[in-house]
């Protein structure tokens, strides 16, 4: 296995670490490295520009495509704002943007309601396959290669189970784009499917709920008393292992906006430990992903945040 060390320069070099920018932005440091979720938080900006690829099966669209409405399916996923533009890959049923250099999404954007995750017998998890994203790259692209022997799971960040309208759209799930190296047992098995499951429940309340779901690369104090971002790469194309995972979901009802902000450690987690206990401010996890989500939803328009 390679370890990947990044040093975070100090308050003087020209890489100023947002460790001491948050300590002068609203105490954001201090909400960051105290909560259950986070020890540490940083930014690390994507590449600018704008590469969009979109992904099409070949074959017409059949009379389930037009019921998913996917003529304007990409602006009813994206109706709230594009967190960044580079590398963006649109699906039949959800959207990311790449990051070429980690080999795992900047984020993955989702559009839910109960009409469009209605399950399909005929649909079975058991014929997908984990394949490589044709779309990308060889250069940059991850393979299953890079996870076996690893010990991490391919855990899915547009999760299967949402998309079980058509066998095509669970299919397209299975994209290593759409996955990143997750701790198996206790947190991509567990904890983190617990949380894929709460925000289906969130779905069956509410007409409309959008999902973006993202990894986290965080530093760590040390006993140096610097910050330090490490974090694991794995196989033949160094596929970053994230620190963490956030997933930010924005839930609506009869016009009225409810917003749930998490962030987990991409460790064992204690089965114990309430979701709740995973929530953050949605600035936090802005500030430590380096783009804005939902920017074209005015927080203020938002009637609860985190249940408050």
């Amino acid at each position: 296995m390679k370890k990947l060390f990044i040093p975070v320069l100090g308050s003087f070099g020209a890489g100023f670490g947002l460790a001491t920018y948050l300590t002068n932005k609203n105490d954001i440091k201090g909400i960051l490295f105290n909560s259950q979720a986070l020890k540490a938080a940083t930014v690390l900006n994507p590449p600018p520009g704008s590469d969009i690829v979109e992904y099409k099966q070949t074959g017409t669209l059949s009379k389930d495509d037009l019921a998913l409405g996917n003529i304007n399916r990409t602006q009813q996923i994206m109706k709230h704002g594009y967190p960044s533009l580079d590398n963006i890959r649109i699906f039949d049923n959800y959207i990311l943007s790449y990051d070429r250099r980690n080999r795992v999404a900047n984020w993955v954007f989702e559009h839910l309601s109960s009409e469009k995750m209605r399950s399909a017998e005929s649909v079975d998890r058991g014929k997908c396959e984990f394949r490589e994203d044709p779309n990308i790259h060889p250069y940059f692209r991850s393979t299953n290669q890079d996870y076996k022997g690893s010990g991490y799971d391919r855990g899915h960040l547009a999760a299967a189970a949402n998309h079980r309208f058509t066998q095509m759209l669970m299919d397209q799930t299975f994209f290593l784009s759409n996955m990143a190296p997750q701790v198996g047992k206790g947190f991509n098995r567990d904890k983190w499917n617990e949380l894929e499951i709460e925000v289906r429940k969130m779905v069956k309340e509410n007409d409309n709920v959008w999902v973006c779901t993202g990894p986290l690369y965080l530093p760590k104090k040390e006993a140096d008393n610097k910050f330090y971002v490490r974090y694991e790469v794995i196989g033949p194309q160094h596929v970053a292992v994230p620190t963490h995972f956030f997933k930010v979901v924005l839930c609506e009802k009869k016009g009225e906006y409810k917003l749930f902000s998490y962030v987990l450690p991409n460790l064992p987690c204690d089965q114990s430990t309430p979701l709740s206990s995973y929530l953050v401010p949605i600035d936090s996890i802005e500030r430590a992903a380096g783009f804005l989500i939902f920017d074209k939803m005015p927080r203020k328009a938002i009637k609860s945040l985190n249940g408050k």
